[in-house]
């Protein structure tokens, strides 16, 4: 899980929670050149690591959480952009809230069904973009926003480890919807 300056708390830190209850690996990467980063709502947070001392090779899956300014911080760095690329070729990629819109900028959700925050619609040229919550298109993932971010990584476990362990999880949490 990538994570910059400016990141929305939940879209990063709920979804890193929900998949390590699935068993899963998961590393909250910093893109800032330290591994401190600051929230959307100004709280500190002590990632993994640094996003260029990850081993690209052995993850499945990239996430992009979002935050207006993290977003922003995502969109200007090259490592996130080039990773995205590659990993939406020949792995998985999710990306939640305004985060999609950057992969739509990079050619990414080209012709594919996405969805996005109704803030940043005008920013999904090439998408084709729905009002779902979380909508799935071949290796692809995206949320529309911080109300959706337990679908969307029940989305993601699902997609990673299994239905089955998705819906324990579900009945874990008392998640209804």
């Amino acid at each position: 899980v990538f994570l910059a300056d400016g990141f929305e708390e939940c879209e990063g830190l709920l979804v890193v929670d929900l998949l390590r209850r699935a068993g899963l690996k998961v590393l909250m990467a910093s893109i800032m050149g330290r591994r401190e980063v600051r929230s959307s709502r100004d709280i500190v947070i002590s990632t993994d690591c640094l996003a260029e001392n990850v081993d690209y090779e052995n993850a499945q899956m990239i996430v992009l959480p979002g935050g207006r300014v993290g977003v922003q911080n995502l969109n200007k760095c090259e490592l996130v952009r080039e990773q995205s690329i590659a990993f939406s070729d020949r792995k998985k990629i999710a990306a939640v809230c305004a985060a999609p819109s950057i992969l739509a900028e990079w050619g990414i959700l080209e012709r594919k069904a996405a969805t996005v925050h109704p803030d940043f619609v005008d920013h999904m040229a090439g998408a084709c973009v729905s009002n779902d919550s979380v909508v799935i298109d071949g290796n692809i993932i995206t949320g529309q926003g911080l109300g959706d971010t337990i679908p969307f990584a029940l989305e993601i476990i699902k997609t990673l480890v299994n239905t089955e362990k998705a819906n324990k999880i579900k009945k874990d949490i008392c998640y209804t919807s």
